[in-house]
């Protein structure tokens, strides 16, 4: 079994874009702190690294905004890739099959509106079909 679910706030605004295919694809990173405390007495972090697809992508990238709290469900996925150096690099990601918005609208201040955030970035790993999570 292969599930993770998590509960932090986005490090920065989420990038939404699509495949060559027409796929939506939403990017975004969380913070999850802790539940210890280090020899100073402060929470210490994790950072991930979330891969949404589809209609949740699209909402994310419409709705979700830096320091929004979000709950994620999904599954660890591996990737490599050759650095600038040559250096064979491995990431661990997560594939999100569920988005739920923890941050109550009354908080989420007035810069956020219905226009999704797109950005113009192309797809940087081929997509085959055993990575689409439906």
């Amino acid at each position: 079994m292969n599930k993770v679910i998590l509960i932090g706030n986005l490090t920065k605004d989420p990038e939404l874009t699509e495949t060559p295919t027409g796929l939506s694809v939403c990017r975004f990173s969380i913070a999850v702190t802790r539940d210890f405390t280090n020899s100073d007495g402060t929470r210490e972090a994790d950072f991930f690294n979330i891969t949404v697809w589809n209609k949740t992508a699209e909402n994310c990238g419409k709705y979700l905004r830096k320091g929004t709290k979000v709950a994620v469900t999904g599954r660890l996925q591996n990737r490599s890739y050759e650095d600038k150096e040559g250096v064979k690099r491995t990431v661990t990601d997560i594939v999100a099959s569920e988005v739920e918005f923890l941050t109550p609208k009354s908080q989420q201040g007035d810069e956020m509106d219905a226009t999704p955030v797109r950005r113009e970035r192309p797809v940087l790993e081929a997509i085959d079909d055993n990575q689409l999570p439906f």
